[in-house]
């Protein structure tokens, strides 16, 4: 599913756009509502082992597949044999290649059948890449991520902003980790909502891994994430030297005309994001490179037997 984000949502003041769109929000909300309806009057299936699941309210680029490989690094470090649980749509082949490329990934319509097989296969943790909003599955340790440069948008549900739910849907997360600068007004508001509850808060950084490659050299970047900006503003952070952009919908599947326009530039070196590069044709991979990124969490070892304490 290729989305493009309307800009309106990320406006720190609320839009006509947003305001007239205001009814759908609730409408949507009231799907929502129905669809977890079920889950409430029954009992969570019983999990056969310990489920982590990472996921988001803000809809996409807030680094989630980055986290749950860093997540398998630490389980992976305990003497765990942790797998992936992916919900499969033909869409997010390029995520689920990402999985895989790091650890045995199991994907089904139905994350259950996928922690049941993986239990049936000798795995002893699940990590599960987004999920947050699955009601059928009660996780024994659940993280939201946010990223620092959209945090929650204009606040508002979606259509009329960027969130799938409130915030009051942290009540529901026992850790969120934001991605980038320190936040403390966003802090409080969520120890505000969360009141006596312990919500640990962690905050994380991408360094790029593959730099020195990068250094001295003319670039063209391109993106078809969620927030395809975070990337740009990374190269750039690391003072690359950025001379054109381009920018595509989540998911975008590239065609030989997009690649032409992309690889114009001859005296350009051309890079993308992991996430992209999986999306590319053998020859289109031939003309450029992914940036290899480092997830950094800041406190990492609290992170750590955080973990541990819940598995």
């Amino acid at each position: 599913m290729q989305f493009k984000k309307p800009k309106f949502w990320d406006n720190q003041k609320v839009s006509l756009w947003s305001i007239s769109l205001l009814p759908f929000s609730i409408i949507y909300l009231l799907i929502v509502w129905i669809i977890r309806l079920p889950s409430i009057f029954r009992d969570q299936k019983k999990l056969p082992i310990p489920v982590i699941c990472v996921g988001n309210i803000y809809l996409g680029g807030t680094g989630k597949t980055p986290l749950v490989r860093e997540i398998f690094n630490i389980t992976k470090s305990f003497g765990k044999n942790p797998a992936f649980i992916k919900k499969y749509y033909d869409y997010l082949f390029d995520e689920i290649e990402m999985l895989k490329a790091t650890g045995k990934t199991y994907t089904d319509k139905d994350r259950y059948k996928g922690i049941l097989l993986s239990h049936y296969e000798n795995h002893d943790v699940a990590i599960l890449d987004d999920g947050f909003q699955d009601f059928s599955i009660k996780p024994n340790f659940t993280i939201l991520c946010f990223n620092s440069n959209q945090m929650i948008g204009n606040g508002l549900v979606f259509p009329a902003g960027p969130l799938r739910e409130t915030l009051n849907a942290t009540l529901r997360a026992d850790c969120i980790l934001i991605n980038g600068d320190k936040n403390l007004e966003f802090e409080k508001k969520l120890f505000k909502i969360n009141g006596s509850k312990k919500l640990h808060i962690f905050y994380s950084k991408y360094t790029i891994k593959n730099i020195e490659k990068l250094n001295n050299r003319e670039i063209t970047a391109f993106a078809g994430i969620g927030n395809p900006s975070n990337f740009f503003n990374l190269l750039k952070e690391n003072n690359l030297n950025i001379k054109e952009t381009f920018s595509f919908p989540d998911h975008h599947n590239y065609t030989n005309e997009d690649f032409e326009k992309i690889i114009r530039n001859k005296s350009t070196k051309v890079i993308t994001t992991e996430k992209d590069y999986y999306r590319l044709n053998s020859d289109q991979k031939k003309n450029c490179e992914y940036v290899e990124v480092i997830l950094e969490i800041d406190n990492k070892h609290k992170f750590k037997e955080i973990i541990r304490a819940y598995l």
